[in-house]
């Protein structure tokens, strides 16, 4: 019931929002310039069909009738997802022109200038109107180029205090926000998998919103994980996005795969002879989705040597706040996708304590990927994908 009332709650913000988005654009793109009668029907018309098409498709690909359309379908979700984003880009360049031009009437209001006959303004509503939508249209495909041109392999260093000599240089590679879903399917899965296995890392770590769908939909796009390969294992900890696609499902199905599933617990990385503790927890709003879960960072501590060294996965940045007075040495943390598309990434900032980077909180370092997919429309503008190798260093 909690999901169901979340997802419903998310579901009517985001038809309103994009409902007033839609008709924003359609106002300044195809009312006032006066296009002709038969282009501005045209337009309403196609406008209309993508506002439906944003909710609909999510609702038909899941459907009976969905898995009969196969590919049809897979295609306007693409299409929906596109055109979200490119939403976003026409409602802000359209915002900037409103606001230079609000600032010019004003100009023109106090210096007694003539108002505009009515060819002028039609004129000056149709040159606003052409140079949003080349604006807009071009920041949308560079987004898309962006975010489906391949992911970034970051190196990262950081040196931690109680790290066992014999361990310095261990190398870490994180995954983050994979986002498995409408618009990333299997074959962006074997790519990550390839790029990882590549760099012989010795743990792999996976920080949470892997997937946004059911085990039962995703189950053979997330399969090509199994051939992930570490020294000491690969990890996962719950992100907020699991908790609306069936959290306990996929724990037992990342399981199967050969993934350990740290959930408020913590294991040793290394041998007898020199190692670190590496801890994990859900993610910090999963209490409210009941069944167990909810961040428990106490727990996963509960009777650790502090002389030992400490890395902890966590899925939103936020948990250094606690996890400082924990000492940790390193947490590692996604959800914010470095902001994703511009300029998103101020408004991220608003939420989290570090949007994406190395940072430093008393005796604490917090790396947060900017992730690895994406999440909603296929396109980042400003925040790259990345794969993560962090090495660490002993001091």
């Amino acid at each position: 019931m909690t999901r169901l009332l979340t997802f419903a709650l998310f579901l009517s913000i985001m038809v309103t929002l994009t409902g007033a988005a839609h008709y924003y654009v359609w106002s300044r793109l195809v009312r006032d310039p006066g296009l002709p009668p038969a282009l501005a029907r045209a337009l309403t018309y196609g406008l209309i069909f993508l506002f439906v098409a944003i909710p609909g498709t999510l609702f038909l690909r899941r459907s009976s009738l969905g898995e009969a359309l196969g590919g049809a379908i897979e295609a306007l979700v693409w299409l929906a997802m596109t055109w979200l984003g490119l939403l976003l880009f026409l409602v802000l360049a359209l915002g900037v022109a409103d606001l230079v031009r609000g600032v010019w009437q004003i100009g023109r209001a106090f210096s007694d200038a003539a108002p505009l006959d009515p060819d002028r303004r039609q004129a000056l509503a149709r040159l606003i109107a052409g140079a949003a939508a080349v604006v807009g249209g071009s920041l949308g495909l560079w987004s898309v180029r962006s975010a489906l041109g391949g992911v970034q392999l970051r190196h990262v260093e950081v040196t931690l205090a109680r790290l066992p000599k014999a361990l310095s240089g261990t190398r870490i590679v994180q995954l983050s926000d994979v986002h498995v879903g409408p618009t990333i399917h299997k074959s962006f899965i074997e790519t990550i998998v390839a790029q990882s296995n590549a760099l012989n890392p010795d743990v792999v770590v996976i920080t949470g919103d892997l997937v946004d769908g059911s085990v039962q939909e995703l189950a053979q796009h997330v399969a090509p994980l199994a051939s992930l390969r570490a020294k000491y294992g690969v990890f996962f900890v719950t992100g907020n996005h699991e908790y609306y696609s069936g959290v306990d499902e996929w724990c037992a199905e990342l399981s199967r795969l050969g993934i350990r599933v740290l959930r408020n617990e913590r294991v040793s990385i290394g041998d007898a002879a020199a190692s670190f503790d590496l801890a994990g927890v859900d993610d910090h709003s999963a209490k409210r989705f009941g069944g167990g879960h909810g961040e428990d960072l106490p727990k996963a501590l509960a009777g650790r040597d502090p002389a030992r060294e400490l890395v902890l996965l966590a899925h939103q940045p936020k948990t250094i706040f606690e996890a400082q007075d924990h000492g940790v040495g390193l947490q590692l943390s996604g959800h914010t996708h470095g902001g994703q598309i511009w300029p998103w990434t101020y408004l991220v900032r608003l939420q989290q304590p570090v949007v994406a980077g190395l940072a430093r909180f008393g005796k604490s370092f917090v790396y947060v990927s900017r992730g690895t997919g994406y999440w909603g429309p296929p396109m980042r503008l400003g925040a790259p994908s990345e794969i993560t190798e962090l090495t660490l260093r002993a001091a």
